[in-house]
């Protein structure tokens, strides 16, 4: 039974480190969202960094559509990055963890 125990806290140590370098992998991972109109777009990383914003120059001249794109499109972008990330973070948890009966958290 220790040995099982000892089994289970290495294979647990494994996972958690794959997680980390998931997640230290997810800030390459980039994420391309643009407006309905195409006049805005960002680009973030999976772990929800921004990267950058191009701006059409017709929307500098209306500060606040400027504003409402900024809000959708980030949204939206955040969204997916968020979607990408979860996925990625359970896939790989769910691949280190040990066989628990009992324990069926990442069905």
């Amino acid at each position: 039974m220790f040995g099982d125990m000892m089994g289970m806290m290495s294979k647990l140590k494994e996972a958690q480190k794959k997680v980390e370098a998931t997640k230290e992998r997810l800030h390459s991972v980039l994420i391309d969202e643009t407006s309905n109109n195409n006049k805005l777009k960002v680009t973030i990383t999976a772990n929800r960094t921004i990267k950058s914003i191009t701006i059409d120059d017709e929307l500098l001249q209306d500060k606040e559509m400027l504003e409402d794109y900024l809000i959708l499109t980030l949204n939206k972008a955040i969204e997916k990055a968020s979607n990408v990330h979860e996925t990625e973070i359970a896939a790989v948890a769910k691949e280190g963890m040990p066989n628990i009966p009992g324990m069926d958290m990442f069905k």
